[in-house]
């Protein structure tokens, strides 16, 4: 397995209690099973030990860049191009109970849903050093794939990537058998709180089974979920002035071709 040099955190309980501490991992993806491209991106856990965030680093970048539009009032789309991600959600965990939110989008729409995943983890004997930490392996079953992850014990927090947890230690890796996804920490840092995303509207909540029939059919129909966005102007509202035509015709081969290619997503069930 190939080492990553990773930054020690020097007295974690301590910081653990004090602060917050941004764990950046690196995700490694195949969303379209028609094309084996990987996609690679960066993206961060942000915990203080008794919640936990999970989102792209492109999301707040694009926030920070929409704050800067917002205060110009120089809505420049182009700027956006280079900060699109292929994990389109975040997760918000509450660690005392191992229970989630998972927030996305489907369309023009906002959409969330209460979790509390069952990982039942069988630990191995395995163990390897990645980076600074001594790890050990474990296995488990989730989302119709088998998933194998490297915990260490080092740093007492039951948190890992994605929607993993509940193993005695942080999850320093975690793949599929197949090698469609993999989470990867690259490096740690403290912060001075949990990142709060920008509130782009209302959250409609709905169970997690009505969610995925939503995503199964966007994925069939995506033209529809584009209509909508077509009558709304493209802009969702606000101060931002509606697109042109050529924009929202440009915008829907583009949305229409993103949605085709995630065909493989990372829960198959």
């Amino acid at each position: 397995m190939k080492l990553i040099k990773l930054l020690s955190l020097l007295a974690m309980p301590l910081v653990m209690a004090q602060q917050s501490t941004r764990f950046i991992y690196q995700v490694t993806q195949t969303p379209d099973s028609t094309n084996t491209e990987k996609k690679t991106e960066l993206a961060y856990l942000d915990a203080d030990g008794k919640r936990s965030l999970f989102y792209a680093e492109n999301s707040l970048k694009r926030d920070s860049l929409m704050d800067r539009m917002r205060a110009t009032k120089n809505f420049d789309r182009t700027q956006m191009q280079n900060l699109r991600s292929n994990l389109q959600f975040t997760i918000e965990k509450d660690l005392t109970n191992q229970s989630l939110i998972y927030k996305s989008r489907i369309g023009r729409d906002n959409y969330s849903y209460s979790e509390t995943p069952v990982f039942e983890w069988k630990i191995l004997p395995e163990t390897v050093k990645i980076g600074d930490y001594q790890t050990q392996k474990a296995e488990t079953r989730f989302g119709g794939r088998t998933w194998y992850a490297w915990f260490t014990q080092e740093v007492p927090l039951q948190d890992g990537p994605y929607k993993f947890s509940g193993l005695p230690g942080l999850i320093v890796k975690v793949q599929d058998d197949k090698g469609d996804y993999s989470f990867d920490l690259m490096q740690t840092k403290k912060i001075t709180e949990i990142y709060q995303p920008l509130n782009r509207g209302q959250f409609i909540t709905l169970s997690k089974s009505k969610y995925r029939d939503m995503e199964k059919k966007m994925q069939k129909d995506p033209a529809s979920f584009i209509n909508a966005l077509r009558n709304s102007g493209g802009r969702g509202g606000g101060n931002r002035p509606p697109m042109s035509p050529q924009e929202m015709q440009e915008m829907q081969k583009q949305r229409e071709a993103e949605i085709k290619s995630r065909n493989n997503p990372i829960e198959l069930k």
